[in-house]
């Protein structure tokens, strides 16, 4: 297998497709209802929580065979029935019509995996095995959700705005760069835990000074 390219996607309105209703589907439907994306399930049955977010409305079920016709216009498709032929049948579909597929246990036929995400407001880790372990990913995740704390994304809301207000005001790109792997070096992890806006502020400023000088 080629290597994987790493790659984060723009998923607003887009239309995805699950075709089956079991387990497998529900962690697929799972993930994606974290995005705001329009969530199509294709499958004669379906688990408890999948009828449920459908009755809810966060997703759409067809209670019914696939069809061929499911994928118009998807974005992503997930072929994740029990079957392996109709995994099979799905993916080829998208193939050739230029839909990106996955097919579960079947690296051959899948176009993209999901990875391991740890995920702290806008700071987000992906790790993946190239489907070799999704175990293997899932242990190394939970290893790192320990050191990677919801003030790591703190700090990434605070540099994001600071990146606004030195692109606005600091018309140099070296002077810019330098500001920015400043702000990005700062120790305020403890003090974000704290709650010390002030103290906050102060280091943030210092750093910003280094472009008035």
């Amino acid at each position: 297998m080629a290597s994987l390219f790493p790659i984060f996607l723009a998923m607003d309105a887009q239309r995805c497709v699950v075709i089956g209703g079991g387990q497998v589907a529900e962690r697929k439907v799972e993930n994606l209802l974290e995005y705001s994306v329009e969530i199509n399930v294709i499958s004669p049955e379906a688990t408890p929580r999948l009828q449920s977010w459908a009755e809810n409305h966060q997703v759409n079920w067809m209670a019914r065979e696939f069809q061929p016709t499911d994928i118009q216009g998807a974005f992503l498709v997930f072929a994740a029935t029990d079957d392996q032929m109709i995994n099979r049948e799905v993916a080829g579909l998208c193939q050739e019509n230029g839909i990106l597929v996955n097919a579960v246990d079947d690296p051959v036929y899948c176009d993209f995996y999901i990875p391991s995400t740890i995920r702290r407001n806008s700071l987000v880790l992906a790790i993946s095995t190239e489907g070799k372990s999704p175990a293997y990913a899932k242990r190394m995740r939970r290893q790192l959700e320990k050191d990677i704390t919801a003030m790591h994304g703190e700090f990434v809301e605070l540099l994001g705005e600071q990146r606004e207000i030195v692109k606005q005001a600091v018309p140099d790109i070296r002077a810019r760069q330098a500001i920015f792997e400043a702000l990005a070096s700062l120790d305020i992890l403890d003090l974000i835990a704290e709650g010390k806006d002030e103290q906050i502020r102060e280091r943030i400023e210092e750093c910003m000074s280094l472009w008035r000088e």
